[in-house]
C-alpha cells in the first residue's frame, strides 16, 4: 500500500471518528413555549436548562459523552407542542424530553414520549393527570391538589377568610383542577364559596364576572390561573370598586404580573415552588450564580428547570448508558436528590415529593411568607 493511500485512509477514519464522536453525544430533546402568551414562563424555564447543561459539561458531561440539547418553541400552542416533541423523537432521535412548563402543552405531548417509550421529566406541570399518562412520564414539582389544599388551609388558618369567590379558566384544566380542589378543601374547613365564574385564557373584558363578584361581596378571590388574565382581571376588579383580596397560585410567578398589576395586586397571596429568600446556603448559591449569567433574579419557572435537567442527568448517570429504558429506570429510582429548593424524591405515581412556599405581593414584589412541607 503506497503513502498515499495509506494517508487518504487515515484521514478518512479521523473525519469518520470525529463524526461518530458527535453522534455519541447524548442528546436530549427540549420543547418549551418560547413565544405567544406564556413566553415568559418558556424564557425562565430555557435560561434553567443552559444553566445546567452548562455546567454538566463544564464537568466533563455523562459517562465521559458531551450532552446536547435539541431545543423546539411550541409557541404556546398545545398542538404545536405534540409535532414538537414527535419532531423531537422521530427525527432528532433524542434519548429524553424535558418539558413543557404548561400542564396543558404537557397533557397534549406526553402521550407521543410515552407511545415511543422516550422518559419525558416536566419541570412544572402540575395538573395530576400528566404523569398519568403513563410509566415513561415524570415530573419535578409537586402537584395541583397539594397546592390548592395549601392556600384554602391558609386562607382559613392564617387569614381568617370565611366567604371567597372563585374565578376559573374553563378551557384550562390546570386552573380548572386547581379552583376545584381548592373549593371544595375550603368548604371542608369551614369557609363559604359565594360563586364560582369562569372566563377563557385570552379574554381581555371581565365585566359581567366583575359584576357578579362585586355583588357577593367576598372577602377574597381566588384565582388559580396564569399571569396575563390575572393581571387584567385585577386592574379591571379595582377599577369596578371591588376591595377583597386575591389569592393564587403557581401561575402567578412572572415579572410581568407586578409590570402590568403590581398595584392593584398589593397584599395579594400565592403559592409557589421557589422563592429565592428562604435564606438557604443552595439557594443563595443558585441565585447568585443565576444572577451572574442573565443579571436578573431567578423566578420558579428558572429553578424548576435547572432541577429537572439535573435530576434526568443524575439518572443517565446511575443508569450507565443512555438509553431512554434504562434512563426511565434510574428516574423511578430517584430518591433525595439534593435539588435547589430541597431533596427530590419520586414517588411511585412519577411525582416530586416537595415542599410549596407562600408568598405575598409587596411593594411590588413577591415577598417569602413561609415554607408548607408536603
Amino acid at each position: 500500500m503506497t503513502k498515499s493511500i495509506m494517508s487518504v485512509l487515515l484521514t478518512l477514519t479521523m473525519v469518520l471518528s470525529s463524526c461518530g464522536n458527535k453522534e455519541s453525544d447524548i442528546k436530549i430533546g427540549v420543547y418549551l413555549s418560547l413565544t405567544g402568551s406564556m413566553d415568559s414562563f418558556g424564557a425562565s424555564a430555557n435560561n434553567g436548562f443552559k444553566m445546567a447543561l452548562d455546567e454538566i459539561n463544564a464537568a466533563g458531561g455523562i459517562l465521559g459523552k458531551k450532552v446536547t440539547f435539541v431545543t423546539v418553541d411550541d409557541q404556546s400552542k398545545s398542538s404545536m407542542a405534540l409535532s414538537a416533541v414527535k419532531d423531537l423523537i422521530q427525527k432528532d432521535k433524542v434519548v429524553a424530553i424535558l418539558g413543557e412548563v404548561v400542564s396543558s402543552r404537557s397533557l397534549a405531548a406526553a402521550p407521543a414520549c410515552q407511545d415511543a417509550g422516550i422518559p419525558m421529566v416536566t419541570p412544572s406541570s402540575t395538573h395530576p393527570e400528566v404523569t398519568r399518562i403513563g410509566d415513561y412520564i415524570f415530573r419535578t414539582c409537586f402537584i395541583d391538589p397539594f397546592q390548592s389544599e395549601v392556600m384554602a388551609d391558609f386562607a382559613i388558618n392564617t387569614l381568617k377568610i370565611k366567604s371567597i369567590c372563585s374565578l376559573m379558566d374553563l378551557k384550562n384544566e390546570y386552573s380548572m383542577n386547581l379552583g376545584q380542589v381548592f373549593d371544595d378543601k375550603f368548604s371542608r374547613l369551614g369557609g363559604k364559596i359565594l360563586s364560582t365564574e369562569f372566563y377563557s385564557e385570552g379574554d381581555v373584558d371581565f365585566t359581567n364576572q366583575i359584576k357578579t363578584i362585586k355583588a357577593a361581596a367576598p372577602q377574597a378571590i381566588f384565582i388559580p390561573g396564569y399571569f396575563s388574565e390575572v393581571s387584567m382581571f385585577a386592574i379591571q376588579a379595582r377599577k369596578a370598586g371591588i376591595k377583597a383580596m386575591f389569592l393564587g397560585t403557581d401561575g402567578w410567578d412572572s415579572p410581568r404580573l407586578l409590570e402590568t398589576a403590581g398595584r392593584q395586586l398589593e397584599g395579594s397571596y400565592f403559592s409557589n415552588h421557589f422563592s429565592p429568600n428562604v435564606g438557604s446556603a443552595s439557594v443563595d448559591k443558585f441565585v447568585a450564580d443565576y444572577l451572574a449569567l442573565y443579571n436578573v433574579t431567578p423566578d420558579a419557572m428558572a429553578v424548576l428547570a435547572y432541577d429537572a435537567a439535573r435530576t434526568l442527568f443524575d439518572a443517565i448517570k446511575r443508569a450507565g448508558i443512555a438509553k431512554p429504558e434504562k434512563i426511565k429506570e434510574a428516574l423511578a429510582q430517584t430518591v433525595a436528590f439534593p435539588g435547589v429548593v430541597g431533596p427530590i424524591t419520586i414517588d411511585p405515581e412519577r411525582n416530586a415529593v416537595k415542599p410549596a412556599v407562600i408568598l405575598k405581593i409587596s411593594h411590588s414584589q413577591f415577598e417569602y411568607v413561609d415554607t408548607v412541607a408536603p
